[in-house]
C-alpha cells in the first residue's frame, strides 16, 4: 500500500517552526567579515535558505526564512541596523529557490533580472558610460546565475533527474542540481545587498561612506564573493539532499 502524501495545517505549522529554528540556531556561528567593512558580515545561515525553498516551496520556504531571520536578530549580540537592512534577503533566497523548484521559473528569472537591472541604475552605476565597468564587475557573478536558471529549470523538467530519486553522493546529477539552484538563490540573495548597499541612504546615511569609497568597495568584493557564494551553495547541498531524501520517503508535501 502507497503512503498517502502528508499535508495537515498543523504538520505545516510545525515545519515552518522547525526550519525557523534551525535558521536561528545556525545563526550561532560566526559570520564572515565583509571586505572593508568589518561590522558587516556575511552569515553563513543565510545560505540554508535555499534549502528552506526546497523543501517548503516558494511561499512557506519564504516566510520560514522571514521567521528565523527575525529571530536570529533577537539573539546576543543584539538588533543591529547594519544587518537590519538585509533582513529580506534569506527569505528572497527561499523564493527564488522555491519559485524554480515548482517549475516557476519565469518568474524567478524576471524578479533576478529586476533586482540586477535595479542595481544598475543607481548612483554606483552612474553616469553608466563612466562607470559601467563597476555595475559589470558588481553583477557579472549575478547575470551568470541568472542565466543558470534556464538549464537548471530544464535539468528539473528531465525525468532522468528527478529530485525523488535522490543520490546521496558529491558527484552525482542531485548533488549538482541542488548546488546550482542553491548557488543562483544565494546569488540573488547577494544582489539584493548590492542593490541596498548601493542606495544613497544606505552607504551615506548609515555607513558614512562617500560615493568613490563606496564605488571602491564593489570593485574590490567580486575578488571573494562569487567564491563565498559557492561554499555557501556547496554547503546547503549538504544539509539539502538528506533532508529532501527525508521528506520524499515521509511523503511530505508542503
Amino acid at each position: 500500500m502507497m503512503q498517502k502524501n502528508i499535508k495537515r495545517p498543523s504538520i505545516i505549522v510545525s515545519l515552518i517552526a522547525l526550519f525557523a529554528a534551525l535558521y536561528v540556531v545556525l545563526s550561532l556561528l560566526p559570520g564572515i567579515p565583509v571586505i572593508g567593512l568589518p561590522e558587516m558580515k556575511i552569515e553563513l545561515e543565510a545560505s540554508i535558505a535555499s534549502v528552506f525553498g526546497i523543501v517548503l516551496g516558494p511561499y512557506l520556504g519564504t516566510l520560514a526564512a522571514f521567521i528565523g531571520t527575525i529571530a536570529a536578530f533577537f539573539l546576543p549580540p543584539g538588533f543591529s541596523l547594519f544587518s537590519a537592512i538585509f533582513i529580506f534577503n534569506p527569505a528572497l533566497n527561499a523564493l527564488i529557490v522555491g519559485l524554480i523548484f515548482k517549475n516557476k521559473w519565469k518568474i524567478a528569472f524576471v524578479l533576478f533580472a529586476i533586482i540586477i537591472i535595479a542595481f544598475w541604475l543607481t548612483p554606483i552605476s552612474n553616469p553608466i558610460n563612466e562607470n559601467w565597468y563597476v555595475a559589470l564587475v558588481s553583477t557579472f557573478d549575478k547575470i551568470i546565475a541568472l542565466l543558470l536558471i534556464i538549464p537548471v529549470a530544464i535539468m528539473l523538467r528531465n525525468r532522468s533527474i528527478q529530485v525523488e530519486k535522490i543520490e546521496l553522493k558529491l558527484l552525482s546529477e542531485s548533488f549538482l542540481l541542488v548546488f546550482l539552484i542553491s548557488f543562483i538563490g544565494n546569488q540573488a540573495d547577494s544582489a539584493l545587498g548590492c542593490l541596498i548597499f548601493a542606495l544613497p541612504p544606505v552607504y551615506e546615511g548609515i555607513w558614512g561612506l562617500n560615493l568613490e569609497v563606496t564605488r571602491g568597495l564593489f570593485l574590490i568584493s567580486p575578488l571573494a564573493y562569487p567564491t563565498i557564494r559557492l561554499i555557501q551553495a556547496f554547503i546547503a547541498a549538504l544539509i539539502g539532499l538528506p533532508l529532501i531524501k527525508v521528506f520524499r520517503i515521509l511523503r511530505v508535501q508542503v
